[in-house]
């Protein structure tokens, strides 16, 4: 009798795992996702100049802006 109480109790603890493991899982995952996102659409509140291409590294874009007079000024948003 202990022993199949014991068994489901292993049982039990396994399927809470898997089942923690599937929900927590995908969130990870989706953070990340957003996080990857973030490099471009974060800057969508910028006048249109100011906006990185999308998959432009923010350094580089920092650095192209600082190039060019008329878009010094968006140096400011990305501190």
């Amino acid at each position: 009798m202990n022993e199949k109480i014991i068994l489901y109790g292993v049982i039990i603890f396994i399927l809470a795992i898997l089942i923690i493991g599937t929900f927590v899982k995908p969130r990870t995952m989706s953070v990340g996702k957003i996080v990857d996102n973030i490099d471009n659409s974060d800057y969508s509140n910028l006048p249109e100049k100011c906006q990185p291409p999308a998959g432009q590294d923010i350094e580089s874009w920092k650095e192209h802006l600082g190039h060019h007079a008329e878009t010094k000024e968006c140096l400011q948003y990305f501190k």
